[in-house]
């Protein structure tokens, strides 16, 4: 029998690689935080061949055995998939690993063809034998290719079983329709720039399995998470070192949460002290390095004087953090751009709160929306911003309204210590987009 591009390729992978319902009460959403998107989380597809081709880009590796998802040390086979011409095609290397080391098996140019509407795979084999593919997704799990040598004669038909989008199993057969062998991949994209996600971008998700969306989530390549669900000591109803071993277990780490307790009436201050005291030693149990707060009652604020309370709040709230062990900031969202009593609320909260105390995490799409240019303020001051959200009006990057290289490469300040995406409008399942976010944070921005 005769033998494929994608045949030899997936004969020799084949023998290769053959051989908690959770409940959560939150108790205070803030404006902006959670888009109705979130809601009609099934209307969200992938329909176009090109993204559904795109689902195959990242870097993969063969699992120990088709029957499940365990990586072994050193995996058979690893395979990076390179996005190109945009995501219209994919660059594809095989390499095995034998002797110690991982050697080319092959390289391949997989593309969508606008003309015949069809994904064209052409490539070559250590052997030499160069071969070709036409196929199609009949869904946004399942893809089928037709393999053929260079004279036009039957080689192999590939099917690709996206099980979710870390996760693919590949089975090739013969030209009777007799299965020939089994492949599962499992996408393991690298964390050497060490981006992290806020996980409101997948909440539902997360209610709905945390561990199988938390290991989705490394595998794409995040390193550590951000939560916003703290509620009475748990977050997504565990307890703070059981969640933080859940992350962990995933190959992430948690780093960041953002919380929310409102500004006290006068007669409750000594009260919310205890609260925020609380909450820092949850926090600490979970291995948080710093916490976050925002605020949804700016927009009854009318005079400086009460904005200084602000102020004094965070201030007291920081110094607590700092005495505990744990970093404290500032979330913004829009109305922190208002003008109060001819200052800015913003610029107010920078020059009020103790820089000892206060740093400030700076979401920059909010700042876009805002009306101001975030450059300035982290010109104006270093050091004040211990953590960017990068979040845009669509899947990162695709808006185009916001110059995110020129915001990740000013020579005139540092970038943050915490680099956390946010995903909250979205043109394709949350899952997917979030894994276009991390592309282009890692291809297209960072070093």
């Amino acid at each position: 029998m005769k033998k494929s591009v994608l045949t030899t390729r997936l004969i020799w992978l084949g023998k290769i690689c053959k051989v908690k319902y959770v409940t959560i009460r939150v108790t205070t959403l803030l404006g902006g935080i959670f888009l109705f998107s979130q809601l009609l989380l099934s209307q969200h597809t992938i329909d176009s061949q090109v993204d559904r081709l795109h689902q195959y880009a990242g870097h993969w590796v063969s699992s120990v055995h088709t029957d499940t998802d365990s990586i072994g040390k050193y995996p058979s086979i690893k395979m990076n998939n390179i996005s190109k011409m945009d995501n219209h095609s994919l660059q594809v290397e095989v390499l095995q690993y034998k002797d110690g080391e991982y050697n080319p098996l092959l390289i391949e140019l997989i593309s969508y063809d606008s003309k015949s509407a069809k994904i064209i795979a052409l490539g070559q084999n250590m052997e030499g034998i160069v071969f070709k593919g036409k196929g199609h997704f009949s869904n946004e799990k399942k893809w089928e290719m037709q393999d053929v040598d260079m004279l036009g004669d039957f080689y192999m038909q590939v099917k690709f079983d996206f099980q979710n989008f870390t996760n693919v199993l590949l089975e090739g057969f013969d030209e009777s329709g007799t299965s020939l062998w089994e492949t599962r991949y499992i996408k393991l994209n690298p964390k050497d720039k060490n981006i992290g996600i806020q996980l409101v971008s997948v909440h539902q998700e997360m209610l709905k399995d945390p561990v199988e969306t938390l290991l989705e989530l490394s595998r794409m390549g995040y390193s550590y998470v951000e939560t916003f669900v703290y509620d009475n000591g748990t977050f997504y109803g565990m307890s703070p070192t059981e969640f933080r071993k859940v992350v962990e277990a995933q190959g992430m780490q948690f780093l960041g949460s953002m919380t929310f307790h409102n500004l006290p009436a006068y007669n409750s201050w000594e009260s919310s002290m205890k609260w925020w005291s609380k909450c820092i030693d949850d926090h600490l149990a979970a291995g948080v390095k710093y916490l976050t707060t925002s605020n949804n009652q700016l927009k009854s604020v009318t005079t400086k004087a009460e904005l200084q309370r602000y102020c004094d709040y965070y201030n007291a709230i920081g110094k607590l953090c700092k005495e505990k062990g744990i970093t404290f900031a500032y979330h913004n969202h829009a109305d922190e751009f208002r003008m109060i009593e001819g200052v800015r609320i913003y610029d107010y909260l920078l020059e009020n709160t103790d820089s000892a105390y206060v740093y400030f995490q700076a979401d920059i799409y909010w700042m876009d929306v805002g009306g101001v240019k975030p450059i300035g303020y982290f010109r104006k001051h270093p050091g004040r911003f211990l953590s960017w959200h990068i979040k845009d009006y669509k899947e990162l990057g695709a808006s185009g309204k916001i110059n995110w290289m020129e915001l990740f490469h000013d020579p005139d300040f540092e970038l943050p210590t915490y680099m956390v995406t946010e995903v909250e409008d979205y043109s394709y399942p949350p899952m997917f987009s979030v894994q276009l976010a991390w592309e282009y944070l890692y291809y297209e921005i960072l070093d």
